[in-house]
């Protein structure tokens, strides 16, 4: 069933380009414990052996498997209620990070959901890694952060809920990228 879940969620997010090649980390809480995906593995094509389950404050034998980004997973879900994190590079979103600090979407179903994205790391070289402690702070009162020009990080009590939040944040993206290249200006701007 935990393998159904992540390949549905990766599947799509791959179908909407927002993941590429072995790029983005999926992520559920089970206790003291999280399965994430393996390292450099492609979420459109999840197997059984491309989950891995290891300790969120504790290593083990199997977290040198895991995903570049455990330590932005084990920091949120130390800080935040969280039960899942879907983290992926959204085009629209990572070309909005680099020119904007905070984005705000404006349109669309799922405005309600998502008030407002931080955009955190301005101003730094830091990996989102350096910055784990930062994007957990923000994700205690949003659903979703993006990293300045690298990617969102979006968190749910299950895995779909946070897929929800990531694919709001780049359809309003996508619009907001589109009204700019018409040099219109965005609503509530």
């Amino acid at each position: 069933m935990i393998l159904a879940q992540f390949q549905s969620v990766g599947r799509d997010l791959c179908n909407r380009r927002l993941v590429c090649s072995r790029s983005g980390t999926l992520s559920i809480r089970l206790g003291d414990r999280l399965v994430i995906t393996r390292r450099g593995t492609k979420l459109g094509e999840l197997g059984e052996n491309d989950l891995i389950e290891t300790g969120i404050s504790k290593n083990d034998r199997f977290t040198p498997l895991a995903s570049d980004e455990l330590a932005v997973h084990r920091s949120i879900y130390r800080e935040t209620s969280a039960l899942a994190i879907v983290h992926v590079h959204p085009p629209h979103a990572v070309a909005l990070s680099l020119v904007e600090t905070e984005i705000i979407p404006s349109c669309g179903e799922g405005l309600s959901l998502v008030e407002r994205v931080p955009v955190l790391g301005w101003h730094t070289e830091s990996k989102p890694s350096d910055l784990a402690d930062i994007i957990a702070q923000a994700l205690r009162e949003c659903r979703v952060v993006m990293v300045h020009g690298y990617g969102s990080f979006a968190i749910g009590q299950l895995l779909e809920e946070a897929h929800s939040y990531t694919t709001i944040l780049e359809q309003s993206c996508q619009v907001i990228c589109l009204l700019k290249s018409l040099n219109t200006s965005v609503p509530g701007e």
